[in-house]
């Protein structure tokens, strides 16, 4: 089976990531790759939600199978934050290591570490619409260690693991991930209805 996907994301590491989890039997395209380098609004309130919005607007646009990941880190002592803003959670166009500094900080003196990586994927199948979820429990370190991954990995410990994610090796950590879990089910999927 030789099956194309164009991932509605402007995250070259996401992108890697999505394609060293996939089967080589599919065919993962960038939207880059199809000439869009714009950004696609994420302006719902659930990561399901966000990731519907990419998925539809790169299928609308050029009538292709896509697929779309949101995805973020949920720290319970914060109430769920910086979830669904994650990525921006040190304001607007912030970078990796300012969002971690926020975090980092206002996590000082606080006792309850547990938080979770949570990823949906949502998939455009010929018009229909699908959604895969998968999440990772885990604790925020103390202070930021490792040099593999992107975002959050160096302040998440996954469960069971005294080593953050940007201390595991990238295999290691593409095995434990809420992303993994995510792309299993839509391959599961996948290979039942091709």
């Amino acid at each position: 089976m030789n099956f194309k996907l164009v991932v509605a994301s402007g995250n070259s590491s996401k992108l890697t990531e999505i394609r060293q989890m996939m089967p080589q039997s599919f065919e993962i395209v960038s939207m880059k790759e199809l000439g869009f380098t714009g950004d696609i609004p994420e302006t719902a309130d659930t990561f399901a939600g966000n990731a519907l919005l990419k998925a539809r607007f790169i299928s609308n646009k050029f009538m292709v199978n896509s697929l779309a990941d949101d995805s973020g880190l949920e720290v319970e002592a914060l109430s769920g934050r910086p979830g669904v803003y994650s990525a921006r959670f040190a304001g607007p166009g912030s970078s990796a290591q300012q969002n971690i500094d926020r975090l980092m900080a206002e996590m000082e003196g606080v006792i309850n570490r547990k938080a979770r990586f949570v990823a949906v994927l949502a998939l455009v199948l010929e018009g229909q619409e699908f959604l895969f979820e998968g999440f990772v429990n885990g604790t925020i370190a103390q202070k930021q260690a490792g040099n593999s991954g992107f975002g959050y990995d160096p302040v998440f410990i996954p469960e069971s693991y005294s080593q953050t994610f940007a201390m595991l090796s990238p295999d290691l950590k593409n095995r434990l991930s809420h992303r993994r879990m995510a792309i299993d089910k839509l391959v599961a999927f996948l290979n039942q209805s091709f």
